[in-house]
């Protein structure tokens, strides 16, 4: 199964073709993921526990096959780096379910590490083992990757990130 380049979905927003595959349902597999990260020109590594990662500047987006047969999920999870202070967590709370209200994807979620700080998780599954259209699979995933980088600009906007960002990048006094 392959994917023709020009039915990718662009980060632009203009309509593409639709890929052209299989007529029926196919089983994803890494393989696939990896030509539609490559057509999509996002650079990405397989971890150490074999899943494949796309690396941005504050997070990075992980796409994971777990379970087996008919009960296989594919899972495109993404790790915010931006660390938060435990004292901001009610503010991320309110913010994250207004967003999780808002949307269908990522849904998105806090972990408090050990040392008290806190960092989000955005996360959007599709049950795969008995096969998914190849057309839905991959709009789905090009959907979920823009939205996770929708919802990393959407929270520097809602809490203000966007001083800190703007500090980070001028040159620092010497």
């Amino acid at each position: 199964m392959s994917i023709d380049p020009s039915s990718i979905p662009n980060f632009g927003g203009q309509p593409q073709p639709q890929p052209q595959g299989p007529a029926g349902p196919v089983v994803p597999n890494q393989d696939l993921v990896k030509q539609l990260l490559d057509q999509m020109e996002l650079k990405y590594v397989v971890d150490e526990e074999g899943d494949l990662a796309a690396p941005w500047e504050l997070f990075r987006t992980y796409f994971m096959f777990r379970g087996e047969g008919d009960q296989q999920v594919f899972s495109v999870r993404t790790f915010y780096d931006r660390p938060h202070p435990i004292d901001d967590k009610p503010q991320l709370l309110e913010s994250i379910d207004d967003w999780n209200r808002r949307t269908l994807w990522p849904k998105v979620y806090t972990h408090t590490h050990d040392d008290g700080t806190v960092r989000l998780i955005g996360e959007a599954q599709m049950l795969i083992g008995p096969g998914v259209n190849l057309e839905f699979f991959v709009s789905s995933t090009v959907s979920w990757v823009r939205a996770a980088i929708e919802f990393d600009r959407w929270l520097v906007e809602q809490l203000g990130l966007e001083e800190e960002i703007d500090e980070a990048d001028k040159p620092g006094d010497e």
